[in-house]
């Protein structure tokens, strides 16, 4: 597969730069496998398109605020995005700086925060902190914003870069198809008894990798952890049974249902997944998903594109640039149904 295939041109002013004063305000493009058109509705409406049968399944992750800012005991800036916590004191991280910072290196963040280079391997830093890192981060820490949001974050960011259901920290990125959901949607789906469950995959910076090879395949997709609870595959078990539909809600919560699956159970526990999802692939346990669009490309579009077909996915793509769809983590959603 040639990565030109994924590829496809987006207007900037698309880009969606600020979220929107309402989370369900958002629209949505309704598309099924078995049908050519698309429909054009309202996040708020979403209801409209799910039955009782049907169990969506969340990603109940929290966005750490992950970015931090430094000087390297040799008095240059420094900034320090975590990827992954492994312990209260020592994390992998990306930095950007004037010049790579060495082994043992210091990197003060505060009169009381003094992180230590320890090792660098495939561009990923390992770093010691002198206090703990969740403290650190939430005293000194700044959202996140993906680097397609051309401004720097806010305090309206805090809040509005993470669902509402938000409860296990460990992310550097939202799972933006969740941000739709406010509590006049979870009323709708209690009122309509569709059934809910919660995973957990911390999104790691791995997510904005680009593609650069020319083969898709080739590819070395990233790593991220998850936690899959017993209680989640039961209903997924059950809902198949009785015929009802598993609907993804992010791309993240489809990576987890579809790599916990042995062809004979779903495995629960803790692990990571680095499953790349390209056209071809079968889908063993997720009939709809809830996603934003993304971006060309990328990993997520190739997902998409597998979970639809690429055709279907370019001309869909093509229709909300048509229609002004909002682009990216605080535009607009798609209701896929395989």
């Amino acid at each position: 597969m040639h990565i030109s295939e994924f590829n496809f041109h987006l207007p900037d002013e698309l880009i969606a730069q600020e979220p929107l004063e309402s989370r369900s305000l958002s629209r949505v493009l309704v598309s099924t496998g078995s049908n050519e058109s698309f429909v054009d509705s309202h996040f708020s409406e979403l209801i409209d398109f799910l039955t009782e049968d049907d169990l969506l399944v969340f990603n109940d992750t929290r966005v750490m605020k992950a970015r931090l800012k430094g000087e390297k005991d040799t008095g240059g800036e420094v900034e320090v995005m975590i990827d992954q916590i492994l312990s209260s004191t020592r994390f992998k991280c990306l930095i950007r700086a004037s010049r790579r910072p060495k082994i043992g290196q210091k990197i003060h963040i505060a009169i009381d925060v003094v992180f230590t280079v320890v090792r660098f391997a495939h561009g990923v830093f390992e770093l010691e902190s002198s206090a703990d890192i969740y403290d650190c981060l939430a005293r000194h820490g700044d959202t996140p914003l993906p680097p397609y949001i051309r401004r720097q974050p806010d305090a309206a960011d805090a809040d509005r870069y993470q669902t509402i259901y938000a409860k296990n920290p460990g992310a550097v990125a939202a799972p933006t198809a969740g941000l739709h959901f406010d509590q006049a949607m979870f009323e709708k789906l209690a009122q309509k008894n569709i059934k809910m469950a919660y995973l957990t995959l911390h999104v790691g910076v791995g997510t904005f990798k680009p593609v650069t090879v020319e083969n898709v395949l080739d590819h070395n997709m990233h790593s991220e952890r998850y936690v899959f609870p017993s209680d989640v595959a039961t209903l997924v078990s059950e809902t198949k049974a009785k015929g009802g539909r598993v609907c993804a809600v992010g791309t993240t919560s489809l990576r987890v249902l579809e790599s916990v699956f042995n062809e004979i159970e779903l495995r629960v526990g803790e692990g990571s997944t680095n499953l790349f999802i390209t056209p071809g692939y079968t889908f063993k346990v997720v009939d709809c998903l809830i996603t934003n669009f993304h971006l060309p490309k990328s990993t997520l579009f190739m997902l998409v594109s597998a979970f639809m077909g690429t055709d279907k996915m370019r001309r869909a793509y093509q229709h909300a640039i048509d229609q002004k769809y909002r682009f990216f983590s605080y535009g607009d959603a798609m209701f896929l149904i395989k």
